[in-house]
């Protein structure tokens, strides 16, 4: 070997942990020409020696028993054991037991085990270039709004990941819904005197944005600003109205190890309690709870909320809530379009509790969530039994809820893809509500095809009963009633896209007005579409 290859190896070895052991070998092959030449490569061992045992004494487990026997000790034999120990000590000092890939000039690669492969492997499947965005996604909601991955515009010209670096985080979405009575006799009417979706050609429109601040980077655990907007439109006016206004203001943040959640300020708790189908067009009806004063996405209210979880499962959550208006949602927007003012007319405060039991979804264990419910309203009614009665307080409301997975279609990949079974139980006073009971039972599938793992198929039966005392009022009158409406809606949502889903489905529902109806209107067939597009 050429002295200067051999300092070249020696610098390797001194520079570079990973290939020490393979240029020590190699050292011992070679056989000196002359006194210089002799000279040089001494001097050469004498640095690469130095070198690797600084190295050595930084390495772990070496097993002398596994090294083998360097060439140089075969070509004689040598009286002196000291000389031989010495000699062996040096063999176990530059040769590692289980040396590392060669790495750098002058030497072959060599690949990685098993175990290297699998520690690679991990590595590349949990890189997720979102995942970043998960912190500033709005905590405390049932809700699962997607995140900036099912985005039409992700990270379009960095703009997302320039705001994520201050701490800024948005979503925002429009929905689109169109119901149509594909009976032939269906009673049009003048928009005016409309008296259920679908009766004439109706379309509404639905649009947010969504604003979070992170404050965990000040050392507020989990600590988040939420601010967001909502502006709706629609053909029929009843179910509205039209208005642009706050949809959230408010700020969370948890305490204790995330056992205690608080979120105080501006909020919608139909996205906070109950809990609804996500699927754009399908889901349960709240409007036994709405009625009874809860806010929502149109109405919010102030409220202050706490969860206390038991365990990542068992949860209790409380609100103090001021109640929108008990005349109901749309006299509660037409007197507060903003969602700004602090109170409306003859609204109080909405005490709500939640008991329930959520575990997610995993290779053999089934999605389930179970809950129950209570809310107490201070706000004053009208008395239905007796309108010209004053005002009521002491409004209440409850319900029961539960969703199970049936069957996981891939357990092993994605295990919230499956069939799913659930029922919904709300009741309210007859006396001071429309709508005294509500039953729902649903059959849904997440993912139901290989080919199409986002989609949504649902099939949902409810049956809506009507206010007995409202019902013997309008019978009083000599008008046409009845005492409850039952529909059966099935559904498909597509996920088309990163960020777009559209849903078609047809709804057949009897008596679809409320309380009242005409021969004309006891029957409907609705045609369903909608549109739900996510940046």
């Amino acid at each position: 070997m050429d002295p200067k290859y051999a300092m070249r190896d020696c610098l390797l070895a001194t520079t570079s942990p990973r290939t020490y052991s393979a240029t020590a070998a190699l050292s011992f092959n070679f056989r000196p020409r002359g006194k210089q030449s002799g000279l040089v490569v001494a001097l050469s061992l004498a640095v690469c020696l130095v070198g690797n045992s600084v190295l050595a004494q930084t390495a772990s487990g070496l097993d002398p028993s596994n090294h083998p026997v360097d060439q140089a000790s075969k070509r004689g034999k040598t009286s002196d054991r000291a000389a031989k120990l010495r000699i062996d000590l040096i063999r176990q000092t530059i040769r590692p037991s289980a040396p590392p890939p060669a790495a750098g000039p002058g030497v072959p690669f060599v690949k990685r085990g098993n175990a290297d492969k699998a520690t690679q492997t991990r590595r590349q499947k949990t890189i997720d270039p979102f995942e970043r965005y998960n912190n500033l996604r709005e905590k405390g909601m049932w809700l699962n709004i997607p995140g900036p991955a099912d985005t039409i515009d992700q990270d379009t010209d960095g703009v997302r990941s320039a705001l994520a670096d201050v701490g800024i985080g948005y979503i925002g979405w429009t929905h689109n819904s169109f119901a149509n009575n594909q009976l032939p006799n269906a009673a049009r009417s003048t928009i005016a005197n409309q008296l259920y979706m679908g009766q004439n050609p109706t379309f509404a429109s639905a649009n947010f944005m969504i604003v979070t601040y992170d404050l965990s980077r000040f050392g507020i655990a989990d600590g988040q600003i939420v601010v967001g907007a909502e502006q709706q439109y629609w053909t029929w006016e009843r179910p509205g109205p039209d208005r642009v206004g706050i949809n959230t203001l408010a700020y969370y943040q948890t305490f204790f190890d995330r056992t205690l959640e608080l979120k105080l300020g501006y909020l919608r708790n139909q996205n906070e309690f109950t809990g609804t189908l996500f699927g754009g067009i399908t889901g349960s009806n709240m409007s036994a709870l709405f009625q009874a004063g809860m806010s929502t996405n149109a109405a919010p209210t102030p409220a202050v909320n706490l969860k206390y979880n038991f365990d990542d499962r068992l949860y209790n959550k409380v609100s103090v809530q001021r109640s929108i208006s008990p005349d109901g949602a749309y006299a509660h927007i037409t007197e507060n379009p903003t969602g700004l003012n602090w109170s409306t007319a003859n609204a109080g405060i909405l005490l709500v509790e939640e008991a329930g039991y959520k575990s997610k979804a995993a290779p053999g264990v089934a999605d389930t969530w179970l809950r129950a419910g209570v809310g107490l309203n201070s706000s004053r009614y009208t008395n239905l039994a007796d309108p010209k009665q004053q005002r009521e307080s002491g409004n209440n409301f409850h319900y029961i809820a539960a969703d199970r997975q049936l069957w996981q279609i891939d357990a092993s990949g994605t295990p919230s893809r499956g069939i799913y079974g659930g029922f919904s139980i709300m009741g309210a006073p007859p006396d001071l509500n429309r709508i005294s009971q509500y039953y729902e039972l649903r059959l849904y599938a997440k993912g139901p095809f290989d080919s199409r793992p986002s989609d949504l198929i649902a099939i949902v039966a409810s049956n809506t009963s009507w206010s007995k005392f409202a019902v013997d009022a309008a019978l009083a009158k000599g008008q046409l009633v009845h005492r409850d409406t039952t529909a059966i809606t099935g559904t498909y949502t597509a996920h088309l896209a990163p960020g777009i889903y559209a849903g078609v489905g047809l709804s057949y529902i009897h008596n679809p007005t409320s309380i009242t109806h005409t021969p004309q209107t006891e029957h409907a067939l609705n045609l369903l579409v909608s549109t739900l597009i996510f940046f």
